[in-house]
């Protein structure tokens, strides 16, 4: 007898636990889905390249005008990289920038140590924009994507005296955006409802009406 009432408290419980994940996914996911070395601050891409910082701004003058976009690409075709440095220092730096294939679908987690790791990155460059001190502290590039999917962008800085190199890697997407969190805000929903559905009892009268019945004349 005690078994009926303790089921749906139980799932009631869960409903709510889950609610309060979902709750917290919303808003920790923003920051969690910031691409390798990019993160938002006050509506800007910022670039970490080490210890040095650079604002990272994309366009696509021939789709989109003058519309600016931080990372993923919207359209397959031409693009252009703006990196502002935000370190003066950078100006006496020689910098350079290179796209490669994401061909071990590393994705945003994308890191300095999988990409040294590849077995040989000169393949899978589709880009490279050499070395260079720009007094100006802007580097732009431009390159025009062929086909949609995922790749990785590399900046590297080199101490203009010693042996140092600083390096910022993050993922983007050309084409379109993947679905990120999506498919888990929706389980978290459905599995929400299902919880509430359950502890109302109605999930239950579902099954014998409807279900038990076909099981039954199978």
């Amino acid at each position: 007898m005690s078994r009926t009432p303790f089921l749906p408290e139980r799932l009631r419980r869960s409903g709510a636990c889950a609610a309060l994940v979902l709750c917290s996914l919303i808003f920790v996911a923003p920051d969690v889905d910031a691409h390798g070395g990019v993160v938002y601050d006050e509506d800007l891409c910022v670039l970490n390249i080490g210890f040095l910082m650079a604002h990272f701004t994309g366009y696509q003058p021939e789709a989109s005008g003058a519309e600016e976009f931080c990372e993923d690409i919207p359209e397959v075709g031409e693009s252009v990289f703006v990196i502002d440095y935000l370190h003066e220092f950078m100006k006496e730096m020689p910098v350079d920038f290179r796209i490669i294939n994401d061909v071990e679908d590393f994705g945003q987690y994308a890191k300095w140590e999988d990409v040294v790791g590849l077995d040989d990155i000169e393949r899978e460059t589709i880009f490279y924009l050499a070395p260079e001190k720009r007094a100006d502290g802007v580097l732009t590039a431009s390159y025009r994507f062929e086909k949609a999917g995922g790749y990785i962008g590399i900046v590297t800085a080199r101490h203009p005296t010693e042996d140092k190199r600083y390096n910022a890697v993050f993922f983007f997407q050309v084409g379109g955006s993947g679905y990120g969190y999506l498919p888990l805000f929706v389980l978290l929903i459905v599995g929400v409802q299902l919880a509430y559905l359950a502890g109302t009892g109605t999930l239950q009268r579902f099954v014998r009406v409807h279900v038990y019945p076909r099981v039954g004349r199978k």
